[in-house]
C-alpha cells in the first residue's frame, strides 16, 4: 500500500539564501522568493506546514517595474481615521522605502492566514549591500531574469 507523505515541523531543515535584486523585475523576483519561503522548491512540500527556507535580499532599491508602474502603481493604506486612506506611487514609495516595494509584493503572494503571516518573517530585505545575516553563511542564488532592458 502507497502512503501520501506529510512533513512535520521536527523534520524541516531550513537554509539561508541571498539574493540580489540589483537590476531585477519586482514581480518575477517576488514569485521566486515566495516560492523559496513557502518551501514548495523542496521536495517534501505540505500544504499546511511552513517548510521554507529563509531569503536574504540586499540592493532592494535597484529593483525596477516594466511599463509606466513608477507613476501609476499605488499602494493604499487607511490611517484609521475618517477619511484617512492613504495613496502613495510606487514612485514616491521607492524614496522613502525602497524595502517595502519588495516586501509588499512578496506578501501579496503568500496564504492570507496565520501560517503565511509566518512565512513572511523569514524574508529579510535590505535597500543597500550590507546585511547582518553573514553568520548564517547564506547560498547565493541566482534569480536573474532573461528579459533584457
Amino acid at each position: 500500500m502507497i502512503k501520501t507523505y506529510s512533513a512535520k515541523e521536527s523534520d524541516v531543515e531550513r537554509k539561508w539564501f541571498h539574493v540580489d535584486a540589483t537590476d531585477q523585475v519586482v514581480g518575477r523576483l517576488a514569485t521566486k522568493i515566495a516560492t523559496i519561503l513557502m518551501g514548495k522548491h523542496k521536495p517534501m512540500y505540505t500544504q499546511h506546514v511552513d517548510t521554507g527556507d529563509y531569503v536574504v535580499v540586499t540592493n532592494a532599491e535597484k529593483v525596477y517595474f516594466t511599463g509606466k508602474k513608477w507613476e501609476q502603481k499605488k499602494y493604499r493604506y487607511h490611517t484609521g481615521h475618517v477619511g484617512g486612506l492613504v495613496e502613495v506611487t510606487a514612485e514616491k514609495m521607492r524614496e522613502q522605502h525602497p524595502e517595502r516595494i519588495l516586501e509588499k509584493a512578496v506578501t501579496r503572494m503568500l496564504p492570507k492566514t496565520k501560517l503565511g503571516r509566518k512565512m513572511i518573517k523569514k524574508l529579510k530585505v535590505y535597500a543597500g549591500t550590507e546585511h547582518d545575516h553573514s553568520a548564517q553563511q547564506p547560498i547565493s542564488l541566482d534569480v536573474s531574469s532573461t528579459r533584457k532592458k
